[in-house]
């Protein structure tokens, strides 16, 4: 098996890793509708019109507003999100684990036992998790928990695993939290400037509101919403404290790598991968309990 040769995860890692991307995206969707009809609100706060249709708008946009809050109150998409990924790393860690040999893994390529181990790793793992598993998609129930390509990377020798690991897995998990490092400073930057865009804003309408003490409109209430949003936003999506996080691990990662020129036996390897996969999974546990505090 080659090192860019696709490797099948179980169906429960799939599951799972759908219910956490689908829950994230109708979370984060909820909460820009939110903050979207808050914006909305403040702007028709403005008294731009005195008829009686405009300010049953103004009552609709906070009824819609209101439906908003009570359904994302009543279904909490982010546990799903925060427990499905939970789950799915488990499983990809687990997986990891079997394919390399690592405890509690170890065996020859063939041996049963450590298949007996994996499933009923999978087992106690789906019981521990049947508070999602109404949200679990049923699209992968089908397909096999311990896939052809796990066992053919399993019956790899010694070598051969170790550089598929250092591929597929070493290399693969610094880049993604490379990208993801890079990605959230960049993005923290980008809503930074935009707030403090709008307090200039603010400030400038403040002090006009001074000199010109006539006029009648004046958009500071919506000012401080957008502000107010953006720094909910910001506060949500931890973009500074993942980035730092990020990189953190990815140094790590860095120095893991180069350990594995060292292993040469299959008890160090093991060891090594336990080491590895502690390590990938040490700041997403952390972020996970972060979220349920």
């Amino acid at each position: 098996m080659k090192s860019d040769t696709p490797f099948d995860y179980p169906a429960i890692y799939i599951a799972a890793s759908k219910l956490s991307d689908s829950s994230q995206k109708t979370y984060l969707l909820l909460l820009r509708m939110e903050y979207g009809l808050l914006i909305l609100a403040s702007i028709l706060s403005l008294d731009l019109d005195n008829s009686r249709l405009y300010y049953a708008h103004s009552a609709f946009i906070f009824i819609i507003s209101l439906a908003v809050l009570l359904y994302r109150s009543k279904t909490k998409p982010e546990q799903f999100w925060y427990k499905g990924r939970a789950l799915a790393e488990s499983i990809k860690t687990s997986t990891w684990r079997y394919c390399m040999r690592a405890a509690p893994f170890e065996g020859a390529a063939d041996h049963r036992l450590a298949k007996a181990e994996f499933r009923n790793l999978l087992k106690s793992v789906l019981e521990a998790n049947r508070h999602i598993g109404e949200r679990i998609p049923p699209d992968s129930a089908a397909n096999d928990q311990i896939t052809t390509s796990m066992d053919t990377v399993r019956g790899l020798d010694l070598e051969e695993r170790k550089n598929l690991y250092e591929v597929n897995r070493i290399r693969e998990q610094r880049l993604w939290y490379q990208t993801k490092a890079a990605y959230n400073k960049k993005r923290e930057s980008q809503w930074v400037a935009l707030c403090v865009f709008i307090y200039f804003m603010a400030i400038l309408f403040t002090l006009m509101r001074i000199t010109y003490p006539e006029w009648k409109l004046w958009p500071n209430d919506t000012l401080i919403v957008i502000a107010s949003s953006i720094v909910g936003w910001v506060q949500i999506k931890k973009f500074n404290e993942l980035s730092s996080a990020y990189t953190l691990t990815a140094h790590e990662i860095g120095i893991l790598q180069g350990k594995i020129s060292e292993v040469d036996s299959e008890s160090s390897f093991s060891e090594f991968v336990n080491e590895a996969e502690l390590a990938f999974s040490r700041e997403h546990t952390q972020w996970v309990a972060r979220q349920n505090l």
